[in-house]
């Protein structure tokens, strides 16, 4: 766990606002190489990524500030709720927040819609799978104590202490107890995802059908790395079920009647 990769001045720069950057980089790179086999300028996709990463912000911070405001905000300064820099984003609202802006630019700049869609679906789990490991070096998103020969250990002060310590599980000056490094188990599901999407991209039936496959596999893979999770309290479980497990039930089934309803566009469309 290293959140902190350097000092300009008195000024803190966070391993995890670095990680965001380089994920957002990596996406547009790859998904202006795919553009073009759509016949979609560059230029319209860098464009679409600016509106992508400016709603992803407000929806990931917007969402975590109200998971854990008790845990986290009630009674702290005002301004650490847009201290994104320091870490503390939900993927879901990020989803959410990035899928309402780029739908807005999408539609005022009259581009193909699910054309652009599979273009940035790629992208997206590539994003987060280096967007996950920047939660690793910050040690959030963490996952339950283990003894597996994986397990990883966050030190003294990290996210992971604190819960522990809360808990009487560990003692005021001793690390974290051996947790599930969750974050990892998502950035190589993600990357799998990443790969397996870029191949399909090359393949696909009917436009529409890789963001369909993203919103399909990515609420199956979130679902599991949600079991493993550790940094939920007592008070976000619903039904059994963590909160990302929760809304992953409504992407997948959203998958699902995409890839339907675009399946069945296209055949009509042949016909």
């Amino acid at each position: 766990m290293h959140p902190i990769a350097f000092h300009l001045g008195p000024l803190e720069i966070h391993w995890f606002g670095i990680m965001i950057m380089v994920a957002f980089a990596a996406g547009l790179w790859t998904a202006s190489r795919r553009a073009r086999r759509e016949n979609i300028s560059s230029e319209k996709i860098t464009d679409v990524t600016l509106w992508i990463l400016a709603g992803a912000i407000v929806g990931a911070r917007g969402v975590h500030v109200a998971t854990y405001w008790q845990e986290e905000f009630a009674g702290r300064p005002l301004w650490e709720i847009f201290a994104v820099w320091q870490g503390g984003i939900v993927y879901y609202g990020g989803l959410i927040g990035a899928a309402i802006t780029s739908f807005i630019y999408i539609r005022w700049k009259k581009l193909p819609l699910w054309k652009t869609a599979d273009v940035l679906a790629p992208s997206i789990a590539l994003g987060s799978a280096l967007g996950r490991i920047g939660c690793f070096l910050n040690g959030c998103c963490f996952g339950r104590i283990c003894n597996l020969p994986w397990a990883v250990q966050f030190p003294n002060q990290s996210y992971a202490w604190a819960q522990q310590y809360q808990q009487g599980l560990v003692g005021k000056d001793a690390p974290a107890l051996p947790v599930h490094p969750t974050e990892i188990y998502d950035a190589l599901l993600n990357l799998a995802l990443y790969v397996f999407l870029a191949w399909l991209f090359r393949r696909k039936k009917f436009d529409g059908q890789i963001f369909a496959t993203y919103l399909i596999c990515y609420a199956v893979t979130r679902s599991f790395v949600e079991y493993f999770r550790g940094d939920y309290s007592a008070a976000h479980f619903h039904y059994g079920l963590a909160p990302g497990q929760l809304v992953s039930i409504p992407i997948f089934i959203a998958g699902l009647g995409l890839a339907a309803i675009l399946s069945r566009r296209a055949v009509a469309k042949r016909e």
